[in-house]
């Protein structure tokens, strides 16, 4: 079948987000569905030890996802793709805070979620998820020696500073309206920390508030999240 040019040139510029299973690049299809924009799904499932496969390397150095190419552009990383699609295809504004000073309270808290997400939470979550996990790859007589130690690990240096990042987001979400930014729609911060808080339902469940369990059950009834995880495929931190 041949294109025609105008075809071609529709099928090169077309956003391609490269998707890998119970992953970060979930928010990222979240996003390209509330902005309704076209996009190619490629499909990539993790290894038995649970790592991306090797056909990421492809894409992008790393081996990582999420990876959206779009026409002439690859670019890597939540936070970038986030910022770069925000900025070419939400041409309304949907999704955007009122720039400092009009809004300075909403433009400030979106600010620091949208770099809190990565920067200071995830970081703890994928520190307690190795704790945790790392035991069952030693031989199995030594797992109860590991598992003990790095649970004590985890119990005094993960738990504390998980409590404190808990109880600060439930006080966040306890003051403003349904979204980080207080305003009537996501933005790039809950775009962000939608991942962060999904993990944290899931690996410490204990500190999570009834403020925060109900801004995850918001996110995840949303219309678009819904086609995200119906196209995405099983998806590990859904709330039940």
């Amino acid at each position: 079948m041949t294109m025609s040019t105008s075809e071609a040139k529709e099928s090169s510029s077309r956003v391609v987000i490269h998707h890998l299973n119970s992953s970060r690049s979930q928010r990222i299809l979240w996003l390209l569905e509330e902005l309704d924009v076209p996009y190619e799904l490629r499909k990539y499932h993790r290894t038995s030890t649970n790592t991306a496969p090797k056909e990421l390397l492809d894409i992008s150095p790393l081996g990582k996802a999420p990876v959206i190419t779009d026409g002439q552009v690859t670019l890597a990383e939540s936070g970038a793709i986030i910022e770069y699609l925000l900025q070419k295809y939400d041409t309304e504004g949907r999704f955007s805070t009122r720039p400092w000073p009009e809004s300075e309270s909403g433009w400030l808290y979106d600010l620091y979620f949208t770099h809190y997400a990565e920067g200071s939470l995830q970081p703890i979550l994928v520190r307690r998820y190795i704790f945790r996990s790392v035991p069952k790859r030693f031989p199995i007589f030594l797992r109860p020696l590991v598992g003990w130690t790095l649970g004590t690990f985890d119990k005094r240096m993960n738990q504390p500073d998980l409590e404190k990042h808990g109880k600060m987001i439930e006080d966040h979400l306890a003051k403003v309206n349904d979204w980080l930014a207080d305003g009537e729609a996501p933005t790039r911060a809950d775009f962000m920390m939608s991942f962060c808080l999904e993990t944290l339902l899931s690996r410490a469940p204990d500190v999570v508030g009834p403020h925060v369990r109900a801004y995850v059950e918001r996110i995840q009834q949303r219309p678009a999240y819904k086609r995200a995880v119906e196209k995405g495929g099983p998806y590990a931190y859904i709330v039940a």
